[in-house]
């Protein structure tokens, strides 16, 4: 089945290439639609009427999760669903929504004053990492070693000038280096690899360049996986998850991924496996 699809976002990238180029061949026209530029609102959503579905893929959870709601209310099919990209964009929200449903996440503690701070250090040992509750590609992604440090370090936060970047989570540092990126398209696990900090930071995030290998089948990651997309809803995500002693934990799920690095780690064709999916929701 034809159709025509909008990817709604706030540039066109090297992942959004791919897809508008793979989408001929299999009978989807995609083009790129710019989210500064549709002023959504009302109810008929004129300026993206014409498509039969849209592809959220804005960098900005927020755009993202705005523009997915008022694309929903115009009953027009879209990828991913604004609870999702919500959900999301709230690290406290998702992992309370995931430890509810029994899918491990990393502990956390809830900081919005230094009150708050102090006494998550008293409660998780360090090193510890502290992060915004809202935010993305390991912006503001603090690692605290030690506590002599700590208070400095939310000397910081306190200077930030509003309450939505002040709320943070206090998590204990994973030590190892590694984090394994799982790429969904629907409910199926298409591609998984493995991140590995380098270059002296810390972090292992995909956006960051990290070095990267393809991962065999696991099936506690396929179990961890599933019990995400049960909460979330079949989409588009980009799972982050790390190795503990107890088995796989969820760190982040993101709404619109990259795929570049995954897609050469493992050889999987995303794009195709995206531009699929997006074809069964029209059927």
């Amino acid at each position: 089945m034809g159709g025509k699809v909008a990817i709604v976002a706030d540039r066109l990238g090297w992942e959004e290439s791919r897809l508008i180029k793979s989408a001929p061949e299999l009978g989807l026209e995609v083009e790129w639609a710019n989210d500064e530029s549709l002023c959504l609102g009302h109810e008929e959503a004129p300026s993206i009427s014409a498509y039969d579905a849209i592809l959220i893929r804005s960098r900005s959870y927020t755009r993202g999760g705005l523009l997915a709601t008022l694309a929903e209310s115009a009953n027009i099919p879209t990828l991913n669903s604004a609870r999702a990209i919500h959900a999301c964009e709230n690290k406290l929200e998702l992992r309370t929504l995931l430890r509810d449903a029994g899918v491990p996440v990393t502990d956390f503690r809830l900081v919005l004053s230094r009150r708050d701070f102090e006494r998550a250090l008293t409660e998780l040992p360090v090193p510890l990492v502290l992060k915004p509750v809202f935010g993305g590609m390991g912006k503001r992604v603090t690692l605290i070693r030690d506590t002599d440090t700590a208070q400095s370090v939310y000397d910081y936060v306190e200077d930030l000038g509003h309450g939505f970047e002040q709320a943070c989570l206090v998590e204990p540092y994973l030590d190892g280096g590694t984090s394994v990126r799982c790429f969904v398209v629907g409910r199926e696990l298409v591609a998984a690899a493995e991140f590995e900090s380098a270059g002296g930071d810390w972090r292992s995030n995909a956006a960051l360049g990290n070095q990267s290998r393809a991962l065999a089948h696991d099936p506690e990651v396929v179990k961890v996986v599933d019990g995400v997309v049960d909460q979330l809803g079949e989409g588009v995500y980009g799972i982050d998850l790390f190795r503990t002693p107890r088995g796989p934990v969820v760190n982040e799920v993101n709404h619109a991924p990259a795929f570049k690095a995954v897609a050469s780690a493992t050889g999987a064709d995303i794009p195709a496996a995206i531009v699929r999916y997006v074809q069964e929701t029209l059927a």
